[in-house]
């Protein structure tokens, strides 16, 4: 099949195709659909016969009639009795009379152009909320400690977003008592509400407290006559209150073989305790919990960053059944089911709106500060708000499928994804903490035996090696700060897929813009109408009845152009496609054409006379379309697609945070590309390049010296985006493949937000440094006033703890970055 549109190139790597361009079709192997249009296409639904089902995930398909060869072609193998194809969502469920041979389906798949996966769900997989983590040694800690339990088959637990991810075959209970035993406090997380309940408990803030006032009612009594032991009950039961948990966490992290902060801090309270100084080491823990309760306040806020994109969607939704209205949870609404949308309500589902007007306010998902006029045809997402206005809305996707339901899969996805600088320093500090742990130990053994110092002196000082051995401020320096970065930019509608994206973002110094629909609309408009033997509204009449027949989106401009002005088409036969150059037909027996210079020059038209207007015309960017027959030549159609109202500003801006090259690539004529790229404020451009150059002038700007981030639409120049060192879709909002295949995705159909992430990826950049040389200089400064015993233990810990919170609250300015 072939297909044509002004703004989109291939985007199939296996096989280059190029639709559209004014001058050029070119058949294309597999079913390819490119529209200008940005509204989702409607899902293909075939009827599945009953029987063993399974369920894929389709990758490659570029639009429905893909899913429709898909159906026919799998349709055919033995013992499959019915497949559907559903593109909205990208899935594929077929039916057979015996057990599908899975290979057999990627192999025949595979040889249409497309990739499948199977979905099976694994009912032993499931999810849980972690409360009371410190930091990355805590997560190994339960890690480990779970992965001896014969039920367990994988664990995963993420400090920075504060979940385990866990395949067990016992039960949700027994998998909380084991997280329990090593200290912690996991809570399942159910499908329908994603809450996690708050980790800073009561009975944790008590103990603090209550800790605190014994300490200081001690130390009160020490120096007012009160009885020593009176005073040491006091200190140990501050240091029982405080000391419980981080000891019992200490006491598993040892029998998973980890050495995390709380064995640690453990062994410095208790290694004090035994030396008799009791005020030290009930100091010592009482700082160690209050630090952690400080730094569980702060983290929760990077926590949180995404997780209030969970509450954005209803629970319920109005659903019109007949002329009644029910309300429905929403994982009840099904595809195509009609539901009502009262203003000042959340949008529960995806959906076309089949009746009402008003404004909506897709902030959440867009990032967009100002709502959005909506109107029948108009698609609107779960999650954004009706201000003014009843909507009547065709459901047309389901819950797990909606566009907030995806951004907040990816956003965990990416923050659960270590960058390189993260992955570097867990592998440092798990080779760092026994080091000094085994350190320490000799600083308690090797002098006093030596005779260098009496054992307490030495076992002291062993003991704050201990405490500053801690990496707990270096390895919370890096996760703290990407998700919380990734927060920031998921609520202002940017999707960054991991940290290593948002390290390389920060990095970038040259940008390549595709032109069509991301500098510009993507929606080409009339400009100017030229006749030379004929009057404008016979031109004009002619034009329409050749247009009518053609698919290309310039034909459909100048047919909508001549219908506002209510110009008539004429009878036309012997309609046929010139390729790559126009279409002609017959009206009242003799044959006219509409197309570019080279179909004219080819029939023989003399363009001596017209030269020079025509040229004027693309000097100014336009595409320009000839309308007449052999012998005359009957005018001139002029269109251009204009630049987006944020394209310049966002350019100027992208080169103020540092940016050195904003680059131009397009298929486009040298006139047009010139014009576009003088008024964007372009540094340089490239045009008529077929997608295997758009590739090389990457590579190009690659050699030259640039880290290169490509910008595109997200579904076309994918091999030019796979090329750049950063590949950044726009418009990512109901693109399915667009968050599929981008690293970075502008939620948002424009530009605005392209100078914000970059902006926002370098301070995080700047932050993870500061942190991680703070982190070190720190200990530094703590291990080299060991020795001169002029470091005190409590003074250790709260270098300590106060480093980690000080990291913490470091990484939290990012929140505040805005756009």
């Amino acid at each position: 099949m072939k297909c044509c549109s002004t703004n989109v190139e291939p985007e199939n790597l296996e096989k280059q195709t190029s639709c559209c361009s004014s001058n050029q079709v070119i058949e294309i192997e597999k079913p390819t659909c490119c529209s200008s249009t940005e509204k989702p296409l409607d899902p293909v639904n075939v009827n599945v016969d009953h029987g063993i089902k399974e369920e894929f995930r389709v990758y490659g398909m570029d639009c429905p009639a893909c899913a429709v060869t898909i159906e026919k072609n799998l349709s055919t193998l033995q013992n499959i009795n019915g497949v559907n194809v559903n593109y909205s969502s990208g899935k594929m469920q077929v039916s057979a009379t015996k057990e599908l041979d899975v290979e057999l389906i990627q192999k025949q798949m595979k040889k249409l152009g497309f990739e499948v996966e199977p979905t099976k769900v694994n009912n032993n997989l499931k999810s849980y909320f972690i409360e009371g983590m410190d930091c990355g040694s805590c997560a190994l800690t339960i890690e480990n400690h779970l992965n001896h339990l014969p039920a367990v088959k994988h664990v995963q637990v993420n400090f920075s977003t504060g979940k385990m991810k866990i395949e067990h075959e016992n039960s949700s209970e027994e998998i909380m008592n084991e997280v329990a035993k090593a200290g912690f406090k996991a809570s399942l997380i159910t499908t329908n509400k994603q809450t996690p309940s708050s980790p800073h408990s009561r009975k944790q803030n008590e103990a603090v407290i209550f800790s605190g006032i014994f300490i200081a009612l001690a130390f009160t009594g020490s120096h007012t006559g009160v009885s020593p032991l009176v005073t040491t009950i006091m200190y140990i039961v501050a240091m029982i209150v405080s000391g419980y948990k981080p000891v019992k966490s200490a006491y598993y992290a040892i029998r998973s073989r980890s050495l995390d902060m709380n064995v640690l801090m453990s062994a410095a309270a208790i290694g004090a305790a035994i030396l008799g100084e009791w005020l030290e080491g009930a100091t010592v823990v009482w700082l160690f919990s209050l630090g952690l309760t400080l730094q569980n306040r702060a983290i929760e806020k990077t926590r949180k960053s995404i997780r209030g994109l969970m509450e954005l969607t209803p629970p319920e939704a109005w659903v019109k059944i007949g002329n009644e209205l029910i309300k429905k949870p929403v994982e009840e609404v099904s595809i195509n089911d009609t539901i009502i949308v009262k203003p000042g309500d959340r949008i529960p589902l995806d959906g076309e709106i089949i009746d009402g007007e008003s404004s909506v306010n897709q902030a959440a998902i867009t990032g967009e500060s100002i709502p959005v006029d909506k109107a029948k045809g108009s698609f609107v997402y779960a999650g954004s708000i009706n201000e003014n206005g009843s909507l009547t809305v065709k459901v047309t996707k389901l819950i797990e499928d909606t566009t907030i339901s995806k951004i907040i899969h990816l956003v965990e996805e990416a923050q659960e994804k270590k960058a390189p600088t993260e992955a570097f320093i867990d592998k440092f500090a798990r080779i760092y903490t026994p080091i000094v742990f085994i350190l320490a130990l000799l600083v308690i053994v090797v002098p006093p035996i030596l005779t260098f110092g009496t054992w307490e002196e030495w076992i002291y000082k062993g003991l704050m090696l201990l405490v500053i051995a801690c990496p707990c401020a270096l390895v919370i320096s890096t996760p703290v700060a990407i998700v919380t970065a990734l927060g920031n930019a998921a609520k202002n509608g940017v999707l960054i897929k991991g940290g290593t994206f948002l390290e390389n973002a920060g990095s970038i110094d040259a940008i390549a813009f595709d032109k069509t629909g991301t500098l510009t609309e993507g929606k080409p408009k009339v400009t100017n109408v030229v006749t030379f033997n004929d009057s404008e509204e016979n031109m004009l009449s002619i034009a329409r009845t050749l247009e009518e027949h053609s698919t290309h989106p310039l034909a459909t401009t100048i047919v909508e152009y001549t219908k506002d002005r209510n110009i008539q088409a004429m009878k036309g036969t012997q309609f046929k496609n010139r390729v790559g150059k126009g279409i002609q037909a017959t009206i009242e027996d003799i044959p006219y054409f509409a197309g570019n210079r080279k179909l004219f020059e080819e029939i023989g038209a003399s363009l001596t006379d017209y030269s020079q207007q025509i040229s004027n015309l693309q000097n100014e960017g336009k595409t320009i379309i000839i309308i007449g027959s052999a012998q005359n030549v009957l005018g001139i159609i002029g269109v251009s697609d204009t630049i987006r109202e944020t394209t310049k500003l966002s350019v100027k801006n992208l080169k103020k945070i540092g940016v050195q090259q904003v680059v131009m690539l397009t298929g486009d004529n040298e006139g047009t590309a010139k014009a576009i790229a003088s008024e964007a404020g372009m540094d340089r451009y490239y045009a008529e390049l077929l997608p295997k150059e758009k590739v090389d002038t990457i590579k190009q700007l690659q050699e030259e010296g640039y880290r290169v981030a490509m910008i595109g639409d997200g579904i076309n120049d994918a091999p030019a985006l796979a090329t750049a060192d950063l590949g950044i879709a726009m418009g990512g909002a109901g693109t399915d493949t667009a968050m599929e295949t981008a690293d970075i995705i502008l939620m948002a159909d424009n530009l605005e937000k392209l100078p914000h992430t970059m902006n926002l990826s370098r301070k995080a950049l700047t932050i993870i440094k500061q942190n991680i040389w703070f982190s070190l200089i720190v200990k530094a400064v703590a291990l080299l006033l060991i020795f001169p015993g002029w470091l005190t233990l409590w003074i250790a810990v709260l270098s300590d703890t106060g480093a980690a919170l000080i990291v913490i609250l470091n990484a939290l300015r990012l929140l505040k970055v805005r756009s």
